[in-house]
């Protein structure tokens, strides 16, 4: 244990990153798809040859445009800064293999990110002030730029999946640096890429139904309708090849990874982690009522399309993008990234050692002055268990243990440290390292939760056996 634990209460730092993460992707790809919506639909109105629906189509954009600037450039920015602070506090393990492994890439995204900032607002601020070729080639500059920090951030995110035999093969040499592009066009790189292409086109035409249904179908239907009809089309892609391209997709995923979908399917009536399997439902689900919506509502009845009618078909698209982001990261299970370091921060080559030093046997962060047992346990306890688990809130151990005594929680703790392959919890969740000294600590910690003492004086409570 390295760094010293960041404990949140009840939902646990993993959730942190979470509700920022899901909330930034929803802009963030906005943003990508947006910025080629923008100068595609500035591109169709100067075609126009009827000038008073051109000056409304025109009009349009440019209103659709401040909301975009606002959106990605306020909203966008600062939930992307809050989610280095997040994975920063919660798994600096990990985040130090990406910093280490993809500066270079990261400074790329940074400059295609500033490149962003200064065009979009260029863009906005530039509406009838420039001329209208010039303009388009903002918006041009824009979509190029947005595009590229997709195509970089999309190899850091599949790398943590699958980071590839090329470069697991020289990890923890120092040389790691070296096999860059390896890990960067990883195994999952190029599915993922197109998947979230179509999922930023269709970000774009939902966040466009967000300013087109606002607009008075009563005095402009003619102009409500050609912008809400061709908002739409925009997500008619993304729903026909997302299946070939999930099954695409789980196909480059490594077969440890796929078991995981399989056991959610065999146990999801008893309801043992099963969560892949049901992510994988609630996409579908949210994907094909986003498509009945958006056809019955929209398409057929454009003038009729109010901002109600778009705000859920918007919550929709926060339903199934927040589940593909919960799902992608539960996918990972047991790990953080792919074979090499598993979701607590431990790296896969480092059990052993760790099995024969002891997993304090090497930190600063445990409290001071205390050699108790159970002190040790829960310096443990934060150490191993905390990045997936809480006491009493996000799947609480208190709640999975409760009902044990001491010797079938230890017996429960030896099951998660001999991680032999049978074990039912092998497939999602890592082993438990340490000494036979540790599995005692983190059991005595567990059992002081689950079973506390009772104060002095106190007489047991009886139960009435039936």
């Amino acid at each position: 244990m390295n760094y010293p634990f960041w404990n949140i209460p009840h939902i646990g730092s993993g959730w942190v990153i979470g509700m920022i993460a899901i909330f930034h992707v929803m802009i963030s790809q906005f943003a990508v798809g947006g910025g080629l919506y923008l100068p595609v639909a500035e591109r169709k109105a100067m075609r126009m040859a009827d000038a008073e629906m051109r000056a409304g189509w025109l009009k349009q954009l440019v209103s659709h445009s401040k909301f975009f600037l606002i959106l990605t450039g306020v909203f966008g920015t600062v939930s992307g800064v809050g989610i280095w602070f997040a994975i920063g506090l919660t798994n600096p393990e990990a985040t130090s293999t990406l910093i280490h492994n993809f500066v270079f890439g990261w400074a790329m995204e940074w400059v295609f990110f500033l490149v962003e900032l200064a065009t979009a607002a260029v863009y906005y601020y530039t509406w009838n002030r420039v001329d209208p070729k010039l303009h388009l080639k903002v918006g041009w500059v824009y979509a190029g730029a947005s595009a590229a920090t997709l195509i970089i951030i999309n190899g850091i995110l599949t790398f943590m999946l699958t980071p590839g035999g090329t470069w697991l093969a020289v990890a923890g040499t120092g040389h790691e640096a070296s096999k860059f592009w390896n890990a960067f066009f990883n195994p999952t790189y190029w599915p993922s890429l197109f998947l979230r292409t179509g999922v930023c086109t269709s970000l774009a035409g939902i966040w466009a139904l967000i300013t087109s249904s606002r607009m008075n179908g009563e005095k402009e239907p003619a102009l409500k309708s050609m912008l809400v009809q061709w908002s739409v089309k925009w997500l008619v892609p993304s729903f026909v090849a997302t299946p070939f391209l999930l099954v695409w997709y789980l196909f480059m995923v490594p077969a440890s990874q796929r078991a995981l979908l399989t056991l959610g399917i065999d146990t999801i009536n008893s309801g043992t982690f099963s969560t892949v399997t049901r992510i994988s439902l609630i996409i579908i689900i949210t994907s094909a009522t986003i498509v009945g919506v958006a056809y019955f509502l929209a398409f057929r009845n454009p003038t009729d399309f109010n901002l109600s009618h778009a705000m859920a078909v918007l919550l929709l698209g926060l339903i199934a993008t927040g589940a593909g982001e919960y799902g992608r990261e539960m996918l990972r299970k047991p790990f953080v990234i792919g074979e090499w370091m598993y979701s607590n921060g431990v790296r896969v080559p480092y059990v052993e050692r760790i099995n024969a030093q002891g997993y304090l046997a090497n930190t600063n962060w445990v409290w001071n002055g205390s050699n108790s047992s159970y002190s040790r346990g829960e310096a443990i306890f934060r150490g191993e268990c905390g990045a997936c688990h809480t006491l009493d809130g996000y799947r609480p151990l208190r709640q999975l243990l409760s009902g044990r005594d001491r010797d079938s929680i230890r017996n429960f703790v030896v099951m998660l440290h001999e991680h032999k392959p049978d074990s039912p919890y092998r497939r999602f969740m890592p082993p438990m390292v340490g000494t036979d000294q540790d599995v005692n600590d983190l059991t005595d910690y567990l059992n002081a939760q689950v079973n506390p003492p009772q104060p002095a004086g106190q007489k047991p409570t009886l139960t009435a056996q039936r």
